[in-house]
């Protein structure tokens, strides 16, 4: 869909609040399971409202990244340029980075303007992500290093410039400082999950990579009332019980990804997306039956997106395997290897391996034998392969 923007006026300050209202209702249908309803209801004024394109290709976006489908990526990577290009028509014509802070930068920037420049930060990032999943080579990582920086540069002005006695509150600061938030703390957060000599290259190139301090900073955009506070909460239910395992540094905290996750449980008890970080957390507790629970009833919440679903087969894949129940474990690396495109050599793989933890006088589902399973994989690894950041899967 073309996201060419309407040769219009910009809107007051008043259409931006009401803007940011709709949106907040849309991602309440989000969250309720209602995609389709949600887009709908962002896709009545993409073409003339900036957080409604934004969040609009955001949704889309978070669909492509889950389906690793190349078509879907790229798409979503076009979607995404388009509403940047929407931004940039809200912008002031001046350059933000240096602007903002000086002396008269508060009587400069229009609060619509600053909100422009928080909405084409967060597309610049959203676009590199995009753009180094369908394809990652030389060119890509120049240009993708290109929008990083003059998106971390727009954020740390922004940052500087609210915490500035030129800063006044207009009617919707409070979404903009939860956009604010959310880059300044991601940003922090992402470098600081560097090895240290290249994240003193990272510090010396003019980039923070202070992990308290981002922390605090999602937090900080996560308990106020504003539309990035789903984002934040986000990023931070993903650290504390996805990142830390995965990079093994150790610093899960449960109780932080348990206080996020209960009012939003509370609220939307039927989300697929909440049902399964409740289950992720049962899960690192060792609560295998209650998180085998969660994740079930994340499947059944919903059906209109089957990424959700693919998600938790991964998650109940690992659970049912601590439990030794291989058979069910292979069942759902079966549905995996079948239905979704992220890496179709792991489960391949994973099928395999299942199977020869049976007894060898069991029947194996299907049909299907181990060792023909891993004959397979290796004579179709091309086929299987994915490419994500010039690496296969």
């Amino acid at each position: 869909m073309n996201l060419e923007a309407m040769p219009t006026d910009s809107c007051p300050a008043q259409d931006l609040k009401a803007s940011l209202g709709e949106c907040m209702e849309a991602l309440n249908l989000f969250l309720s399971n209602r995609f389709s309803e949600s887009l709908e209801h962002l896709r009545l004024r993409i073409r003339e409202s900036m957080y409604h394109a934004l969040v609009h290709a955001t949704i889309l976006g978070m669909q492509a990244m889950m389906t690793f489908e190349h078509d879907d990526l790229v798409q979503a990577g076009q979607t995404m340029k388009e509403v940047q290009e929407i931004c940039q028509r809200f912008r002031r014509k001046s350059p933000l980075v240096g602007s903002v802070l000086n002396k008269s930068g508060g009587d400069v920037f229009t609060e619509e303007e600053i909100h422009a420049e928080v909405c084409y930060a967060e597309c610049l990032l959203q676009r590199v992500a995009l753009t180094f999943l369908q394809d990652e080579n030389m060119m890509n990582f120049i240009r993708g290093g290109m929008k990083v920086q003059t998106s971390y540069l727009i954020y740390r002005d922004l940052n500087n410039f609210l915490r500035s006695v030129d800063y006044s509150l207009g009617e919707s600061h409070l979404h903009l400082e939860g956009g604010v938030a959310l880059g300044i703390g991601a940003f922090n957060l992402t470098l600081s999950l560097f090895p240290p000599r290249i994240l003193k290259l990272l510090e010396f190139a003019g980039f923070s990579g202070d992990k308290a301090y981002g922390l605090s900073r999602l937090h900080e955009g996560a308990s106020s009332p504003n539309l990035r506070s789903l984002l934040c909460s986000m990023v931070l239910l993903c650290y504390y019980t996805f990142l830390t395992f995965i990079l093994g540094t150790g610093e899960g905290d449960v109780k932080e990804a348990e206080d996020l996750l209960r009012p939003y449980l509370i609220r939307y008890p039927k989300s697929a997306i909440f049902l399964f970080f409740a289950g992720r957390i049962e899960e690192i507790k060792g609560n295998i039956t209650e998180a085998i629970r969660y994740f079930e009833e994340g499947c059944a919440a919903q059906q209109a997106w089957k990424q959700f679903h693919h998600m938790c087969y991964w998650e109940l894949m690992w659970c049912f395997a601590y439990k030794a129940m291989w058979k069910m474990a292979y069942f759902y690396a079966d549905l995996l290897s079948k239905e979704n495109h992220w890496s179709k050599a792991m489960y391949v793989y994973m099928k395999a391996a299942f199977l020869t933890m049976l007894p060898l006088d069991e029947p194996r589902p299907f049909g299907e034998e181990e060792v023909n399973l891993f004959r397979k994989k290796c004579a179709e690894g091309k086929k299987c392969d994915i490419n994500l950041s010039g690496g296969n899967l």
